[in-house]
Parts: structure tokens; sequence; C-alpha cells
């Protein structure tokens, strides 16, 4: 019988030593030992199905793969030692020289360094769409294109894809369909649910949802996996077995942490819709977000990432950054502490003014990581900071 989420998440562990431990331990080693030759010999030929190298594979690394494949509903999985290894591998292990990327504009800023500086060099083309185009997809689809990629949430301006549609563009023409769920975690959703054939996760933010390790997971189709984890078992992005051990752990407590995160983030952006100081505000769960339906659609809360625009531009964004007491200003999110990003002076400062437009970063933009202190104190911290 199928367990329910929360228990899958909790109850999904290594197989018990001879200590008979209630938690899995930390296996911390390079390498295992084999009882002969010829036990050695079948294993390197994959007759055996073990651990050989934690390169390869590894009794932590296993366990955090296996519950974010049961959380998403896909076949298999393979963890990275960072977010952006784990996109970088996945492409680079599905796309040869001459292949094309139809890709949505609103990515992460990392991933579009990758699409427009990096497989450039192996000629590899991207072409974009903007978050409201997607009636264009179909005109990009070249004869030599292989992957439709996107992820909504997007980083940072909160905008939705609608990943029924999308996904069936991607079926149609016969492309590998992948999106980045970093913004929502596999406790919102689940974009295989909807047509995706791999899903994505920089495992640093919510999955964490501590701010203490860096890492990275794909899981999908068991095919393409299998491609993915060749090129990974080769190259070695691998995560470590310490960060693995921490991040199923944090696993554990997933679908409490994200309900009060998104709890937190609603009652956030409300006051932040009736603030003088405030020109506009996202969050995917507001009905004021303009792909709401879509939202309420594929998700089921809204997330802990709000977006809203402060009037007076970027020096008033300046002046807010600056004015804050209790929260962070830092570039990462997912934290227990509520994050403050001003993306046009900071992680998105070096793009031109044209270039942040195009994905929604006004000058007065920012973007908050709700985290799980009282909801009180966030707002009250907000709001001193905007009426200074």
């Amino acid at each position: 019988m199928k367990k329910h989420f929360e228990t899958e998440a909790i109850r999904t562990q290594t197989e018990r030593s001879q200590f008979s431990e209630h938690s899995t331990p930390l296996y911390l080693t390079s390498s295992f030992v084999f009882d002969d030759a010829e036990e050695m010999r079948a294993s390197f030929a994959e007759e055996k199905q073990r651990n050989l190298y934690s390169r390869f594979t590894n009794p932590n690394t296993t366990e955090f793969v296996d519950k974010i494949v049961q959380m998403e509903g896909a076949e298999a999985g393979y963890a990275f030692a960072t977010g952006m290894s784990a996109i970088f591998t996945t492409f680079a292990a599905l796309l040869n020289a001459g292949d094309h990327v139809v890709s949505c504009r609103s990515v992460f800023g990392s991933t579009h360094s990758m699409f427009t500086k990096f497989l450039p060099k192996w000629n590899i083309e991207t072409s974009y769409f903007k978050v409201d185009e997607v009636d264009l997809v179909e005109s990009l689809i070249k004869e030599n294109t292989k992957i439709l990629y996107i992820e909504t949430p997007t980083n940072p301006a909160v905008d939705i894809l609608d990943l029924e549609l999308i996904g069936k563009i991607a079926k149609k023409h016969n492309l590998i369909f992948i999106v980045d769920n970093c913004f929502a975690t596999p406790y919102v959703q689940q974009p295989i649910k909807f047509g995706a054939d791999l899903v994505i996760h920089s495992a640093t933010k919510l999955i964490d949802g501590q701010g203490r390790v860096l890492g990275g997971v794909t899981v999908g189709k068991a095919d393409l996996m299998r491609e993915i984890y060749l090129f990974a078992r080769n190259t070695g992005p691998a995560m470590s077995p310490f960060n693995a051990w921490v991040l199923s752990k944090s696993l554990e407590t997933l679908s409490v942490r994200v309900e009060k995160h998104a709890k937190n983030a609603k009652k956030l952006a409300k006051f932040l819709e009736k603030s003088d100081y405030v020109k506009m505000v996202k969050y995917p769960f507001l009905k004021s977000h303009p792909q709401y339906k879509v939202a309420k659609k594929q998700m089921k809360l809204g997330g802990n990432i709000v977006a809203f625009e402060i009037k007076g531009g970027l020096e008033a964004g300046r002046k807010f950054l600056d004015s804050i007491k209790m929260c962070s200003l830092s570039a990462n999110l997912g934290d227990t502490r509520t994050i403050v990003t001003h993306p046009s002076s900071t992680t998105h400062g070096r793009l031109s003014e044209e270039d942040r437009l195009e994905v929604g970063i006004t000058n007065g933009l920012v973007r908050i990581s709700v985290g799980l202190e009282n909801i009180t104190d966030i707002i009250e911290d907000i709001k001193q900071a905007l009426e200074k």
C-alpha cells in the first residue's frame, strides 16, 4: 500500500546495519570492499547491483535520491554536489554538438550563462521565449531541437508557466521536457504528473531548509537517468555522503516547513498589497497574480517566495535593504530565516536594464524568501524598512 508523502519522507531509509540503529548512520567512506575477485568483476560489470565507489553511489546518497524519486513520482535519480552541477550534467549528458534547446527566458542567472556562454562552445544553441509567449514555443522548435526547459515558479519574478500545456507541446514534438522545480519543492508541485520527463532541484534551498549544505538532484525517466548517471560517474559531480545525510534528514520535515513558509508568505504578500510604498506584488496564490489560475491548478501551496516592486526604483531598493534590521540580506533562499534580495543591484546587477526587464526584473523589484519566524516580526521589519 502506497503511503502518504510525509510518511514516505520519514520512513524511507537504508537497510539497518548489524547495530540496529533507528536513524540512518553516516557512511563516510570513499570506497567499498569485495569478498573475492569474481564479486569485484561482476560488480564493476554491473551484473551485481551494489556500492563500488562513493563517486558512483553511497548508502547516504541513495537514501536521499530514493526519497526524491518517490516524492516526484519518478523512476530513477542521481544526487549532485550543487544545483548547478545537476543542471549542467543533465544537459551535458543528453545533448550532442549541433543540438538545440528551447527554454523560457526567465531562468536562474547561472543557467542563463550556461545557455549563452558555455553550451555554444560545443555548438549547442538555445532559443528563448518569454513567460507570456508560450504560444510561440512551437515556432521556436527546429529539426535539431532536443530539450524543452522551464523553471516554475521563476526566479526571481515568481512567474508561473503552465506545465500541462508545455508538456503537451514537448510530447507532440518528441522533446525531452525538463523542469527546475526548486522554488516549489516536490511537496508543492510534481511536474512529472503534467508531462515532465526530468525534474531538477537545487537541494541547497528549501530541501535543506536551514542554509547548511549544498546539493542538487535530478530525477525522472529511467532511460534518461541512465545517460545522466553514466556521464556523472565519469566526470565526478557527485554529492558528498555527509551532505546527502543532512538533506535526507531535512526531507523528513519538508512538509511541515513548507506549510509554514507558505502560510507566512501569503500573509506577507497580503500586507504588501495594501502598502502605499509598494507598486506591485507577485505571489502565486494571490488572486492578483497574472497566472493565479494556473498556479492553483498545478501547485498545492503558493511557496515561500514573494516578489514586489518598491516605488522609487533602484535607489529606493537600495535604501530598503539598508533599512532592514531583522531579516537577512543574502542571495540564498528557502532558509528558516527570512532573506531579502534586491536583484537589480546585486544578483542581476551585471545585466543591462533591458535584459533585466526581459525577465520582469524592474529596478525596484525585491525578492523575499519568507522564513519561519513569527509572521508579525517579519511584517514589522519589512514595514519599518519600507517607511524609511
